[in-house]
């Protein structure tokens, strides 16, 4: 059996907190295990406003439905994209708002091939054979100046403008998410965040936290327990997705 002709289980933890500044929660998350389908999208746009829009990405999400390949799949999430954009267009126009969407991170898995789907600056990170890799990319000013030598990483974390983001579901005539794929391996864990965590954790404590030989809701739980030890100044959402390779059953001896 080749790596492409693996399925997989998964152990997930999933977990959502409005921190310890924000009154309300803008983020939304979805996991469905089942489907292989795992999202979080964070809204802006205030209480009423943000959190109606990443709502209305999930909900859309949520009637995936079952795909017959990762083709099938990527193409329905991005219909359902598509709908939840114009849908808080709509939201916006009827209730008179300026500015109402959500930034998303989506992970899917068919088989043994990932997609990656986000728009704005939640992200996925890969943690394999003891290494962390982000998969996603921000669509922020500060990463598009990171980007072209402008600003390093280090000054990027602490600029007035790291929350200015370019891309998100709402935001704009049409959506405009990007895509990336791969295949997923034996032992892999992902972590799927709203930038609530990453705004406190650096890619080092990612890492730490996502190294330990502990169930996926065990690192969850710790991922937002860190985030609001050191303060928690946005919404953070997180969700952790443990690899199992599924054997194929033996064949009965005659």
């Amino acid at each position: 059996m080749t790596g492409t002709d693996l399925t997989f289980s998964f152990h997930v933890g999933a977990l959502t907190d409005k921190g310890r500044v924000r009154a309300h929660n803008e983020d939304s998350l979805i996991s469905l295990p089942e489907l292989g389908i795992w999202a979080v999208a964070d809204g802006m746009g205030g209480h009423a406003a943000g959190d109606v829009a990443s709502g209305l990405i999930v909900d859309e999400l949520a009637s995936l439905g079952v795909p017959v390949s990762a083709q099938d799949q990527r193409a329905r999430v991005l219909e359902r994209l598509d709908r939840a954009h114009h849908h808080i267009l709509s939201h916006a126009e009827q209730n008179g708002l300026a500015t109402v969407g959500a930034t998303i991170a989506v992970l899917l898995i068919h088989g043994a091939e990932l997609t990656c789907i986000w728009a704005g600056d939640s992200r996925i990170y890969l943690w394999r054979d003891k290494a962390l890799t982000p998969l996603t990319r921000d669509h922020s000013e500060v990463a598009q100046m990171v980007a072209a030598g402008a600003m390093t990483e280090a000054e990027a974390r602490v600029a007035a403008r790291r929350n200015v983001i370019t891309r998100a579901i709402g935001i704009g005539p049409e959506p405009r998410p990007e895509l990336v794929s791969g295949t997923v391996r034996p032992g892999d864990r992902l972590l799927i965040c709203s930038d609530g965590l990453t705004e406190h954790l650096g890619d080092q404590d990612l890492a730490l936290e996502l190294s330990l030989a502990a169930p996926a809701a065990d690192i969850a739980a710790r991922l937002i327990g860190e985030t609001l030890a050191r303060g928690a100044h946005d919404n953070v959402s997180v969700i952790v997705v443990d690899c199992e390779a599924v054997l194929p059953p033996e064949d009965d001896e005659l």
